[in-house]
């Protein structure tokens, strides 16, 4: 049985640019779409202040009219609708658990700056274990594409790059296979970016301190390609750049955002006594990032 792609509404803008990101996701991947709204997760600006009747009722058209809508819009694709009553990342992380992908709405901060993340997609992300993909508000097919020849956005055009941050620490095949098959699928270039920073304690004269990072440098090189050399060979038709840059990882990748079509990321799988982890990189590119952000989570 295929896994669908599933967007997560509320009936905001930000879910609705979500479930028609996961519409073009779906038709991408040749799999069906799933709405799903869990029907007490409310963002009381949007659900009508009425009774418990009305309010079901609402809830019961968000998905269903979403569905007419991109039907409309995509008329070959499979879409199914549904409501559920629960608690909100209960619920979706129950369906998150079934899909190939989930998408998720997150609003925009003040049209450029990034992303503000709800506490139920952070919920969510940190709940699951299958892909999650978080897409601002007003985001659309041709944000995902190159300008045409006269500079104008365009849905037509190749898709921008596909963006992942590798972590050579932890380099899980989950997050190099979720990136190289997004590329793939867009027939688009796929940038891998290590960021890497020298150990707060070192100390030295600037020529000390410039064989230090020359040798990391080219430590880091070996490594990247000795990772990457499988993948490469497996998706030969996939254009690559590799690159390492020296300072915080997130501010690379965000600055790579805003030229992206999607940004990849890995969350590691880990509890502590006070709940699931998302990590500090994936964190700050949630918030900050101009393009979706696929967090895809790994042992």
């Amino acid at each position: 049985m295929l896994r669908p792609v599933i967007a997560g509404l509320d009936g905001s803008a930000e879910s609705l640019s979500a479930a028609d990101w996961a519409a073009r996701e779906a038709g991408l991947r040749g799999l069906p779409l799933r709405l799903l709204h869990a029907w007490e997760w409310q963002p009381y600006a949007n659900a009508p202040l009425a009774g418990p009747v009305a309010v079901r009722a609402w809830a019961a058209a968000v998905p269903r009219d979403a569905a007419v809508a991109l039907r409309h819009r995509y008329p070959r694709l499979e879409i199914t609708s549904e409501e559920i009553s629960g608690q909100p990342v209960a619920v979706l992380a129950a369906a998150a658990d079934q899909a190939e992908v989930m998408a998720l709405g997150s609003r925009g901060l003040h049209g450029i700056t990034g992303f503000l993340v709800g506490s139920v997609a952070l919920g969510v992300i940190a709940a699951v274990h299958r892909p999650v993909v978080l897409v601002r508000a007003g985001k659309g097919p041709q944000d995902e594409h190159l300008p045409d020849a006269d500079g104008l956005a365009s849905a037509t055009t190749a898709y921008r790059d596909v963006v992942l941050g590798l972590d050579l620490d932890r380099p899980h095949e989950d997050v190099l296979a979720f990136a190289f098959d997004a590329a793939a699928d867009r027939a688009a270039r796929l940038q891998v970016v290590h960021g890497w920073t020298l150990p707060p304690n070192v100390h030295g004269p600037g020529t000390v301190l410039g064989d230090l990072i020359k040798a990391a440098t080219s430590e880091r090189d070996a490594a990247l390609t000795e990772a990457m050399h499988p993948w490469l060979l497996k998706y030969a038709h996939v254009d690559v750049h590799v690159h390492q840059v020296i300072g915080r990882a997130a501010d690379h990748l965000v600055d790579a955002s805003a030229d992206a079509s999607l940004v990849v990321v890995g969350r590691r799988i880990r509890r502590s006594a006070v709940g699931s982890h998302i990590g500090p990189v994936t964190h700050a590119v949630l918030h900050r990032s101009i393009a979706p952000v696929a967090v895809v989570a790994h042992p």
